[in-house]
């Protein structure tokens, strides 16, 4: 829950408004980017930062800098297990105490428990994996991306949008395969850099000064390196990252559709369009473990009946297929993922 006031929106003008909206991506990669920002809104440099960072005090903002990609970087995967009731909290211990393991959610499904590993090898991955159900005695279900159609996760707060992406604009949409060799090819710098930033950028006047100080590098080498690493996908975005609790956006559906193969790619570019989409991804099946589901969907939206009726939706006009609704109802662990373990040799 947030601790701000049911009517917090109410204490804020129209430039904060504008900066929590419109700032989530697309912050300026200069030396002194609070100075460029003022200059679009039309305030002082000063004053820009002041803002951001009383944002961030109020816990609107999270935290400012980059949304890290880790498929791109490493070799991710989403996991499930089937916990018994008896033993939930024992398993999601077990899970959580991987630095690795950077979300977990609770879903209402035989699948109870999902999470994601993010690790800097497939190998090591592969191990954790093989380590949680030797620990746990459960089977996991192992479930890596295998084509990206549509991924954002950017919160419109200042409106009554019903859903995350319904006013955002019109982003391009298509087949991104993924690799489960991902490495990222980083330089030393470019690690360096990672690491560094994995938690934010420093809220001063310089911030990529400060973090090229902070990794003995110039930062002219350092605004250089976040433009490649952006332009290779594996920064996604760099802006003020909104605390999704305060958005409103709470009622959040996976599902799961048994698409034929030879539709997949067409039907997730189609509905990776719809502006009530948030992610739209391909996951293998794994018929072994009875999972028959390829195709997956997240609607983030205020009101979980109006979430079911845009599945319904999807069902009727889009995809008209077998499917399943994972509705998650705890958070059992969320954090970024750690990049320490994704630059270098690591252990779990």
């Amino acid at each position: 829950m947030s601790a701000l006031s049911d009517d917090w929106r109410a204490d804020l003008d129209e430039v904060d408004a504008t900066l929590i909206d419109e700032y989530q991506s697309g912050f300026p990669v200069v030396e002194r980017p609070f100075r460029a920002l003022g200059a679009e809104l039309g305030i002082s440099e000063d004053d820009a930062l002041a803002r951001v960072r009383a944002l961030r005090e109020a816990g609107i903002f999270r935290r400012f800098g980059a949304v890290l990609n880790p498929p791109v970087v490493g070799s991710s995967t989403l996991a499930a297990v089937s916990a018994p009731a008896d033993r939930f909290e024992e398993v999601a211990e077990v899970i959580n105490g991987y630095r690795q393991v950077n979300h977990n959610y609770r879903r209402d499904h035989e699948w109870n428990m999902w999470f994601v590993v993010t690790a800097a090898s497939r190998e090591v991955r592969d191990r954790i994996l093989t380590e949680i159900e030797e620990r746990t005695g459960l089977a996991v279900l192992n479930l890596p991306m295998l084509t990206d159609y549509y991924i954002d996760l950017e919160f419109p707060v200042m409106n009554d949008d019903r859903f995350a992406r319904e006013s955002l604009a019109e982003t391009e949409v298509n087949a991104t395969r993924i690799s489960e060799e991902a490495t990222g090819d980083l330089s030393p710098l470019e690690a360096n850099l990672l690491v560094e930033i994995q938690d934010g950028f420093p809220l001063s006047a310089t911030p990529y000064r400060d973090v090229a100080d902070a990794i003995g590098a110039d930062v002219d080498d350092v605004l250089a390196a976040v433009d490649r690493l952006l332009d290779d996908g594996c920064i996604k975005r760099i802006g003020c990252i909104v605390n999704h609790v305060v958005t409103g956006f709470d009622a959040n559906c996976m599902v799961v559709w048994d698409v034929p193969d030879e539709e997949l790619d067409e039907r997730g570019e189609a509905v990776g369009r719809l502006p009530y989409v948030t992610l739209c991804y391909h996951r293998p099946r794994r018929p072994d473990q009875d999972w028959p589901y390829n195709l997956f969907t997240m609607i983030h939206g205020r009101e979980a009946d109006a979430v079911d009726e845009k599945i319904d939706e999807l069902a009727a006009d889009h995809l008209p297929f077998d499917h399943e609704r994972l509705y998650s109802t705890a958070t059992l662990k969320q954090t970024g993922a750690q990049y320490e373990e994704l630059v270098g040799s690591e252990s779990p």
